[in-house]
Parts: C-alpha cells; sequence; structure tokens
C-alpha cells in the first residue's frame, strides 16, 4: 500500500480557462523551420511535425513573424506556437508595480551564505528589489543563521521543524503568496541582471502556467575538469535555444533551481511525496492539464554546481531513482528510447555489419523516404525531402540507441559483453563514439578524452540510479522504450492530426 501511494499522481490540475491568444500578441518562426518556396509547407517543432497552411494561413505569416489581431490570426498564433514552429515575441512585462504581481519564494537548508549572495542579487538588481520574499527554513540545524540573514535583507522567514524536502518547502513559500505569480528560486542561484521581465512576459499567454530561465554555471576562479564539463554538460542547464516545454521532445521538462508559475495554474504546487523529479512531475501535471510551459535562455540565472567527484556522483544516482516514479505516473512519458519500428530494425541489420543486412536496411530506409515522399507532393523537392528526413530519423534512433547501450540499459549491455566478443566490440564502440559526438556538440573544453571519460561517469551513475529505483518500486518502466508510429506528426490545414 506504501508503494502505491508513493507513485500515485496527486489530484489533477484545473485546466486553462481561456487559450485565446490576446490581440497585439506577436509570434515568430523558430529557427530550423523549414518552409516550401509557396510557404504553404513546412517542417520543424519536437517531436519534428509536417504542416500544410492554407492560402490565408500563408498570407498572414508572410515573412515568418505577424501579431495578432483577429480570431483567425489568435487561432494560427496558437497552433504554430503549440507545434513548437513558432516562438512568441510578447511585449516587455511592465515595470510598474512589481510587488503586485510576483513573490520569490526560496526553500533552504543549513545554506546561510548561498542565501546571503542571493537576497544581495535581488535586492541589488532594480526589477526585484522590492519584491516580496518568503524564505521557507526547511529544518535547519542552526535556524538562528538563516533567520539572521533573512531579517538583514528585509524578507519574511517561514519554518519547517523538520526537514520535509524541497517540494513541500516551496508549497510553504506558495501557500502564503498573495501575488499572481511565483518565483521559485533555489537557495544556490545566483540571477542576472534582468532576469525576470523575459519570464513574466511570457504570462501575456493566458494558457502559459510556467516560464523558467536557462541555468548556467557560476564563474570559477581555477576551474577543475568537473568544473569544465558541468559548464556544458549540467543536468540543469537546458541549452541555449528556447521552446515549449513538452513532454518526449527535446524539452521534455525544466528544472525547479529557478521557475515562475502563474498561482491559479499550479493548485497546491509539488508533489511533497517525491524528494527527486518533483519539477518534472510538476512540468508533465501541467501539460497534461492543458497548460503551456516555455522556457526562456535569455533569462540566466548562475549555479554553484557540483563538482567534487562523491557528491556529483551521488548527485546522478539521486537523479536516475527518480525516473521510475515518474514513469509509473505519467506512462509513455519518460521512456529511455522514442524511435520507429523501421529505424530500430534498420539500425539493427546495420549493425549485423554484413552485406545482406546492410542492404535490407537500405531497402527499408529508401522505401520510408518513398513514403515520406508521396505525403509531401507539393514539397520543393519531395524525393530530397522524403530522403533527408528519413536518413535524420535513422541517425536520431543510432544516437539514441548509443544512448541507451551506455545509459539507461549498461548493465544489460556490460552482461552482453562479458559473454559475447561482438557484444563487447559494440559496446567499446558506443561508448567513445557517443562521448566524442557530446564533445563536439557540446563545444567541451576538455581534452576529447577528458570528456568521453567524465561524460561515462555520468551515465553509468545516472543508470545505476534508474535500476535501484526500478528495483525498488518493482517496476521496469523507467526502462521501457516507446514506439514512434510516425517519422512526422502531420497537420494538415487548421487542425492537427493525432
Amino acid at each position: 500500500m506504501t508503494l502505491l501511494r508513493s507513485l500515485s499522481s496527486p489530484a489533477a490540475l484545473a485546466s486553462p480557462a481561456d487559450l485565446t491568444l490576446p490581440d497585439g500578441f506577436t509570434v515568430e518562426l523558430a529557427p530550423g523551420t523549414h518552409r516550401s518556396r509557396d510557404g504553404r509547407l513546412m517542417t520543424g517543432g519536437s517531436p519534428l511535425r509536417l504542416i500544410r497552411l492554407t492560402d490565408a494561413a500563408v498570407r498572414r505569416l508572410g515573412d515568418g513573424r505577424f501579431a495578432v489581431t483577429d480570431a483567425p490570426s489568435a487561432a494560427l498564433a496558437r497552433r504554430l506556437l503549440d507545434a513548437g514552429v513558432a516562438h512568441p515575441r510578447p511585449a516587455p512585462a511592465p515595470a510598474s508595480a512589481p510587488a503586485e504581481h510576483t513573490t520569490v519564494v526560496i526553500p533552504v537548508r543549513d545554506r546561510a551564505d548561498p542565501l546571503d549572495r542571493l537576497l544581495g542579487a535581488l535586492r541589488g538588481d532594480p526589477a526585484t528589489a522590492a519584491l516580496p520574499v518568503l524564505v521557507v527554513d526547511d529544518g535547519s540545524k542552526d535556524p538562528a543563521a538563516l533567520a539572521g540573514v533573512a531579517s538583514r535583507h528585509g524578507a519574511r522567514l517561514l519554518v519547517h521543524r523538520y526537514n520535509r524536502g524541497p517540494a513541500a518547502a516551496r508549497n510553504t513559500g506558495l501557500r502564503h503568496a498573495r501575488t499572481a505569480y511565483v518565483a521559485f528560486c533555489d537557495s544556490d542561484v545566483v540571477p542576472e541582471p534582468g532576469w525576470l521581465a523575459p519570464l513574466l512576459a511570457q504570462f501575456a499567454d493566458p494558457a502559459v502556467a510556467l516560464a523558467a530561465p536557462r541555468v548556467v554555471a557560476l564563474p570559477v576562479t581555477a576551474p577543475r575538469l568537473l568544473d569544465r564539463y558541468e559548464e556544458v554538460r549540467s543536468p540543469l542547464d537546458m541549452g541555449p535555444a528556447e521552446g515549449p516545454v513538452v513532454p518526449v521532445s527535446a524539452l521534455s521538462y525544466v528544472p525547479s533551481a529557478t521557475i515562475v508559475v502563474r498561482r491559479a495554474a499550479v493548485g497546491a504546487g509539488f508533489d511533497p511525496r517525491l524528494r527527486v523529479g518533483e519539477d518534472v512531475d510538476l512540468c508533465m501535471r501541467l501539460h497534461e492539464a492543458g497548460w503551456r510551459l516555455r522556457y526562456v535562455p535569455s533569462a540566466r540565472v548562475g549555479h554553484r554546481h557540483r563538482t567534487d567527484l562523491p557528491s556529483w556522483l551521488a548527485q546522478r544516482v539521486g537523479y536516475g531513482t527518480g525516473a521510475a516514479a515518474l514513469a509509473v505516473r505519467h506512462p509513455g512519458q519518460v521512456p529511455p528510447l522514442y524511435a520507429a519500428p523501421w529505424s530500430l530494425a534498420a539500425c539493427a541489420l546495420l549493425l549485423r555489419g554484413r552485406p545482406l543486412p546492410v542492404a535490407a536496411a537500405t531497402v527499408l530506409t529508401g522505401a520510408t523516404a518513398l513514403r515520406l515522399a508521396r505525403r509531401m507532393p507539393d514539397a520543393d523537392h519531395p524525393a530530397r525531402a522524403g530522403t533527408l528526413l528519413s536518413l535524420a530519423a535513422l541517425r536520431g534512433t543510432a544516437e539514441q540507441l548509443l544512448r541507451c547501450a551506455t545509459r539507461h540499459h549498461w548493465p544489460l549491455a556490460l552482461a552482453a559483453a562479458c559473454v559475447n566478443r561482438r557484444a563487447r566490440q559494440v559496446l567499446i564502440a558506443a561508448a567513445v563514439a557517443d562521448g566524442l559526438l557530446d564533445h563536439r556538440r557540446s563545444g567541451s573544453a576538455l581534452t576529447p578524452l577528458a570528456h568521453v571519460a567524465l561524460r561515462r561517469l555520468d551515465d553509468l551513475a545516472y543508470g545505476w540510479g534508474v535500476w535501484q529505483g526500478a528495483a525498488r518500486h518493482r517496476t521496469t518502466a523507467p526502462l521501457r522504450p516507446r514506439l514512434a508510429l510516425r517519422v512526422v506528426s502531420r497537420w494538415t490545414g487548421a487542425r492537427p492530426q493525432p
């Protein structure tokens, strides 16, 4: 019974009452969105979508940026945003009377010095200097130290007599907030000046419930190996590309190190039963309720990442243990692999490395390219478009398989490598190839050897945590892949297809 209670989801959140974008709200096509010459056909978003527009929509979209002026333009803007092929460009949030709009909630336990640094940054930024701040002491051993810091910066202190976890601490602050928006900041972050306005601007969309900044590494005087690795591979840094936060996409969640929420949307807040993954769970519950979530990397906060090896490894293991509860609560939303059956079959054939299987994989990929080309007769070059999309899907599946072998499923891959020479060769090649690919993409300042070594430690620790969580909850849910039934999702006219 205790296990079932720990995995069950809290009550569903209320859905947004209004999805209509206001007049003047501007959207702009996202970088990477491809349009045909006549503008009627587009591909983009994550997962990849194929979109056809009516003539009226093509005229409205123009050069890729337009403002909402009526009901049809509002509907088009909403659908482009939801498809991930356009980004919002709302007007800046008004700077007048900020204290009437936002409360900052800081959960903290025995971190007086970081709290002092955070409060100093908030009070030193004109845009946040007058904000009400609630500091929630979550069972500190030296509560007087935190009380002194909070008093010195004019913050209100709320106290838990014993430690109840960060989710419960945030919820306590949420209950005491009286403003329309609540900004949650962990005590070890330092917001950069001007961080709040781009996030508040997102709430001009009445369907947005949460906006998150980019979490970057604070500068270090003499960076060591882990410092340099965390600069490009921190699990808190979601990267430089903005976008909607949607499960099973390039941005499937945002960390709660710093987020701003619409208080009316989040209900009671985080699930206090979760000590790990409570932020991912909140993102998924908001998405399931129909709310929109935005990642805004132009807003930035600094964070002191863990860089001593034992605590760094423990953090990664801890993150992995949360995957089981999330996978059971949200079936199919946190798969280790998400790929089409044909691409999995093609990769399996290519792994054989023999002429006949390789030929079969080529035929399978070619057949998929032909099928896609037939679905896009109005593309500028249907055959070329179908070929590129099928090859991109094949490459994406291959990279996911590399990640599975070295991250989620490394115990199985290692067991196979111990008894089979071919499996051993494939695993070694996968470990090296994945690390080198990540080194190139991330722009790491480390040497390739150092980056690959730390990447492997990172994945081993996280994967071990996933298996620990799966064993604890007696479930294989976080280890099961999910099949994508289409290479691209279709969107014809003005209505998205299932």
